[in-house]
């Protein structure tokens, strides 16, 4: 099997599969919210946080997976990942108590972290930095596809044979993807397969306060994003009065349009040569998005629509340009590890903002909850303005 530059291609191509099969369930199952809210009897509150533990899972494993993968390499990290996914959410199928089923989507995320960490390492290091940032892009873009495809599929699959079937089906997304990990997952040529963190440990990564005003900006903009994506059903249905098929189209259409924002992002930022001057302006137009929103709602659900599902694929755009500075800012050998620390801020935000944001909507309603997310992302502005980030030079190999 040749492992030239042209595999560069081939290794993106399967760390984006895989990124987007663990997407199908960390964001898929916001599409069958009302489904899983009927099946174990839960309030908004509740299946914010049946969601949103997914994310805790990550948080708790994600840095040390990004250790494993710098490390023993991205294909064993990833394949094992895949794999305990797999049985957890099909363990899922067949367990009907909601705190049993929590723990098993805790299990399933602190599976899945390891191919947020990993394969976001392969692809910084088999790409040169001329064109990184588009090809994290297209990595990136997976998290939104893969929740495109879960918003499409799995309300119909929820309605034909009910909630266990839908983890049935993210399981086997899991096993494929694994598979095809373990088949073409390399590493770039004169890479061994050991010995690739140098001395410095975690603690020198989290000592650098570029990368921890950057990850304070990304927990913050997550916030949105969440809000977003987790309750835009939800408001277009329950607070606007949207059919709920039409509702689950636009929440697919919002993720469609967040992967082409991403790739948008990834490109501009080569151009530009900086990550965080685009970054800074998407952090704005979301804040105005997530307020007009707030002032429409209650309101005529088009209008509504028009104004909100614009900010909500804002809101998915923006990730692919803090995990790429992280990588870069990221000490010799220690790409994953920087990157799994940025992540573990974003899966901080997104395991608080569901639970949060769901509680905001009942005691407050709809409108508090999008300027919630509008003040998270002034907060993401105002961190990102203040940051000397742009010492990430992305004229500088990862290696």
């Amino acid at each position: 099997m040749g492992e030239g530059n042209g595999y560069r291609w081939v290794v993106l191509g399967v760390g984006t599969f895989a990124q987007a099969a663990t997407a199908t369930y960390f964001l898929g199952l916001a599409a069958v919210t009302p489904a899983l809210r009927d099946h174990y009897n839960l309030s908004l509150a509740g299946v914010g946080a049946l969601i949103g533990v997914i994310s805790v899972g990550l948080i708790a494993t994600l840095i040390a997976w990004g250790g494993a993968a710098d490390r023993f390499g991205e294909r064993g990290v990833m394949t094992a990942g895949l794999v305990g996914s797999a049985i957890a959410l099909g363990a899922a199928t067949f367990v009907r108590d909601p705190i049993g089923v929590g723990a098993l989507l805790l299990l399933a995320g602190a599976s899945g972290a390891s191919v947020n960490a990993a394969s976001g390492r392969a692809v910084l290091t088999w790409f040169p930095a001329r064109n990184r940032g588009m090809a994290m892009a297209v990595r990136q873009t997976s998290v939104p596809v893969g929740a495109a495809a879960a918003a499409v599929a799995l309300p119909a699959v929820a309605t034909a044979w009910g909630v266990p079937a839908v983890f049935t089906v993210l399981a086997a997304t899991c096993v494929v993807a694994a598979v095809a990990v373990a088949v073409w997952i390399r590493e770039p040529p004169g890479r061994g397969a050991t010995g690739r963190a140098p001395a410095t440990g975690v603690r020198t990564v989290l000592a650098d306060p570029r990368l921890l005003r950057l990850s304070v900006g990304g927990m913050l903009l997550v916030v949105p994003q969440f809000l977003g994506s987790v309750f835009l059903v939800e408001v277009l249905h329950d607070g606007a009065g949207m059919s709920l098929a039409l509702a689950g189209g636009l929440l697919a259409l919002t993720q469609v349009l967040g992967g082409i924002g991403r790739l948008g992002n990834g490109f501009w930022s080569d151009r530009a040569g900086s990550r965080l001057g685009p970054l800074r302006i998407v952090a704005l137009a979301v804040a105005v998005g997530f307020g007009l929103a707030a002032v429409l709602e209650p309101g005529p659900a088009p209008l509504l629509a028009a104004v909100l599902v614009p900010a909500a694929a804002l809101a998915i755009s923006w990730n692919g340009l803090v995990f790429t500075a992280a990588g870069e800012l990221a000490p010799q050998g220690r790409a994953a590890t920087a990157m799994a620390v940025s992540n573990t801020a974003n899966y901080v935000g997104a395991a608080a903002a569901p639970p949060l944001g769901g509680l905001v909507a009942q005691a407050a309603g709809w409108p508090a909850m999008l300027v919630m997310g509008a003040i998270a992302a002034v907060g993401a502005l105002v961190t990102l303005r203040r940051s000397r980030v742009e010492g990430s030079r992305p004229d500088v190999p990862v290696v």
